[in-house]
């Protein structure tokens, strides 16, 4: 019976590690988002999709006696075809630009035009959009599960396809696209991603509660989805991958320091323009609520909070006696103004309160190290 078992193991290793349905880079990507997808509903101002036309009678009125004949009349009643052309829209002039391992698109297109093929992208992809607000250009998705890196775990789509609806990664992703424009009337693509982890809350694993922590962005997840937004929008395949990968990559630093006054300020050794969308991506990639921005002044109106806030101090014994009181502690985001100012070769960053003065707290201090983390 043993060697029956090892047997059937061994043949199900051998069609799982089989080198014909390994997955290539482009569909190491499949995502299933946490909610249901909406239904496809037929909107009111739409007319009923025609049928087949292979099954339809010839009208009496005509006198047509021939098929050839029929099936020209058919094809002058046709008339133009249904599709719009203008619905995917190919679009010139897309280049990527690169600063250290962020990457963005350069588009010469108004973002009015780029906005609904951006949300329709989102979609085609499996994720869902969790949060829009077009006056800001920011589009965010859902969190969602890549479903192709299950079968990946399991070795072969064929074993995979038994157990994946069984089976979890314990990973979520989402990604935030956020558009600027450009003064030469473009538009500047920008993605983001965050990702969560699920983990054992206990030290032994397997014998107590899970818990979501979030986990490091991923600069690559970040390249292959622009690198798919290059290909939607006209990119040959072949080009976007190209392009991607050999996006120039210019030296980047940044330093944290002080300003006369004592508050805490970050150097970034680039000039304002860069600096400033480098910011912006950085806040994204860490989970910052931008509310609003002003690029004119330099200054990103965001939302924090804090973890370190609702950190306790050390209990003693009459604190842990007193069980009836209520440990739950509520964290409220505040809002921060995140300013850069520039000169000709180098920008500061710094962390504003509500009266627009530098902040040196804790929490100011903590924000420009999660910034100098992604700008250094």
């Amino acid at each position: 019976m043993r060697r029956a078992l090892a047997a059937a193991a061994l043949a199900l290793l051998a069609a799982a590690c089989s080198t014909d349905d390994w997955v290539d880079g482009s569909s190491r990507i499949e995502y299933k988002s946490a909610a249901k997808l909406p239904p496809l509903d037929v909107p009111p101002d739409l007319t009923t999709p025609p049928r087949d036309g292979r099954y339809q009678a010839p009208e009496s009125a005509r006198s047509t006696t021939t098929l050839s004949g029929y099936q020209a009349e058919r094809a002058q009643q046709a008339g133009q075809p249904r599709g719009d052309p203008s619905v995917l829209p190919s679009v010139e002039g897309v280049r990527v630009e690169r600063d250290g391992n962020q990457r963005w698109l350069v588009v010469s297109q108004p973002a009015e035009r780029l906005w609904p093929a951006m949300k329709s992208f989102w979609v085609e992809n499996g994720l869902l959009i969790a949060l829009e607000i077009p006056e800001a250009g920011v589009l965010e998705t859902d969190w969602a599960e890549n479903r192709a890196l299950i079968s990946q775990n399991l070795g072969r789509s064929k074993i995979g396809s038994i157990f994946a609806p069984l089976a979890s990664t314990g990973m979520r992703d989402k990604y935030r696209m956020r558009l600027e424009r450009t003064p030469d009337g473009g538009t500047e693509v920008y993605i983001s991603h965050r990702g969560l982890e699920e983990v054992y809350a206990t030290l032994v694993e397997g014998t107590g509660e899970t818990a979501w922590q979030s986990r490091p962005p991923d600069p690559e997840l970040e390249a292959e989805f622009l690198r798919r937004l290059m290909v939607r929008l006209g990119t040959p395949i072949e080009e976007a991958k190209l392009k991607i990968a050999s996006a120039p990559a210019p030296a980047a630093r940044a330093s944290l320091r002080k300003d006369p006054d004592g508050a805490p300020l970050l150097e970034v050794s680039e000039p304002f323009d860069r600096a400033w969308r480098r910011v912006g991506l950085a806040l994204d990639r860490v989970g910052f609520t931008v509310e609003d921005r002003d690029r004119q002044k330099g200054v990103y109106f965001v939302r924090y909070a804090d973890p370190q806030a609702g950190v306790k101090k050390k209990e003693g014994l009459l604190d842990k006696l007193a069980f009836w009181r209520d440990d739950k502690t509520t964290i409220k985001p505040e809002q921060y103004r995140v300013a850069v100012t520039g000169a000709d070769a180098a920008s500061r960053v710094q962390v504003l309160g509500q009266t627009g003065a530098a902040e040196s707290s804790p929490t100011a201090n903590r924000i420009l190290g999660l910034l100098h983390e992604q700008l250094k």
